[in-house]
């Protein structure tokens, strides 16, 4: 089959969740169809991004998106109704190419990832599948509460507006898919249980435990210039380190992974190490006692709990990321709901090896069994290849 995969971000490096996701369901794919990329960029390429797709991919186009058309795009979709998201990824010129993208392979199975790039492709006559990847509306709805005056009114705009497309543009594509069950249950459509979760998986080749020196007592990594990960680093300094200093005055805390914003810079001291951008993660986590990832805001499935679960390192993390998770609260993972509760979980762990030990294992032994890429994968290409040969066949027979 031919399947044209589209996306909103140039799918390396792979620093972020979609990109992840992405870049690891096109390996996939690719092993037995041919995979035309379209990617939109709106960020500096990296030098090495086309030669690392063109070894997966049949076909790659990178489409940059111009400032001024996101502008103007944004502005389009604000009275339009539609979600500044949409907007700010939308091209007509880019539409036109894609058109003629289109013209050219004639693919047979259209993928889109991310409500992003839907009007791109949501008018073809190809069977196509939607990648609703996490109930986007309901990330930007957890971020009302603590946001300021002027941040408060676009993010509760935005939400409506996410929830309206994410409703509207359902019918438009023949499957649809998301990251969690959790995820699935947010989508404000009637039909929303016909939507087929495909979760995440991890490179468990990749991440896998080495014996190191242990240099840090606790770890968060992600892209820390993404607004949850952003909250839950302010969380971890703010609210809970104190907490840990006044039994452990030389606690240290890494705050792995790219793009650090201002205030995630600012964390930074004696106790706090802010990395930046890490060529390989993997060392980090190797050198750390404990994970965390205390979210409070954002959706869909914690790929960094997967990474730390691989290494065998105990986890502590939120309901909130726990419920895309699924992993049992007590046995594979800890949960923390108040700044007390964190600081109790990392002391239990800290002060008892055997604790942390069997927690870790168990961690270890639960992304083995539930997020491997490939298994995880394959339920994505049966969806495609079954709606493409089932609608083949009806072409073919009228």
């Amino acid at each position: 089959m031919k399947i044209m995969v589209i996306v909103s971000r140039v799918p390396y490096p792979l620093e972020k969740g979609d990109k992840l996701r992405a870049y690891h369901q096109i390996k996939h794919l690719s092993k037995k169809h041919d995979v035309i990329l379209v990617a939109l960029n709106d960020k500096k390429l990296h030098p090495l991004a086309k030669q690392k797709l063109n070894e997966i991919c049949s076909s790659v186009h990178i489409f940059p998106i111009p400032f001024f058309s996101v502008i103007i795009n944004v502005l389009l979709a604000f009275f339009k109704g539609k979600p500044l998201q949409v907007g700010y990824f939308f091209n007509s010129r880019i539409k036109n190419e894609i058109n003629k993208i289109v013209e050219n392979f004639k693919p047979d199975h259209i993928y889109c990832q991310l409500i992003r790039t839907a009007e791109y492709a949501k008018d073809f006559e190809i069977p196509k599948t939607l990648d609703y990847q996490d109930a986007l509306s309901k990330g930007v709805e957890r971020r009302i509460h603590n946001a300021g005056f002027f941040k408060k009114m676009v993010f509760q705009s935005e939400t409506t507006r996410l929830m309206k497309y994410e409703k509207e543009i359902f019918n438009f594509f023949d499957n649809k898919t998301i990251i969690s069950e959790q995820d699935k249950n947010l989508i404000p459509h009637e039909d929303y249980k016909k939507i087929t979760v495909v979760p995440n998986g991890v490179d468990t080749d990749f991440f896998k435990p080495f014996e190191t020196e242990k240099k840090y007592d606790l770890i968060f990594s992600g892209n820390m210039q993404y607004p949850p990960n952003v909250d839950g680093a302010e969380f971890l300094v703010k609210k809970v380190l104190p907490l840990l200093l006044r039994k452990k005055p030389d606690f240290k805390l890494v705050l792995a992974g790219a793009s650090p914003s201002p205030s995630v810079l600012s964390l930074a001291s004696d106790n706090v190490i802010v990395t930046g951008w890490v060529e390989d993660i993997r060392p980090y986590y190797a050198e750390s006692k404990i994970f965390i990832a205390p979210m409070q805001l954002g959706v869909g499935l914690q790929n960094k709990l997967l990474e730390a679960m691989a290494m065998q390192l105990p986890c502590i993390t939120s309901e909130l990321a726990n419920n895309a998770l699924k992993a049992s609260p007590g046995k594979e993972i800890l949960i923390g709901h108040s700044p007390e509760e964190y600081a109790k979980h990392i002391f239990t762990l800290l002060d008892s090896p055997k604790i942390a030990s069997e927690l870790a294992l168990n961690g270890f032994s639960f992304v083995h069994n539930n997020y491997n890429w490939d298994s995880n994968n394959l339920i994505l290409e049966t969806i495609i290849t079954n709606i493409s040969n089932f609608k083949n066949r009806v072409r073919d027979f009228c």
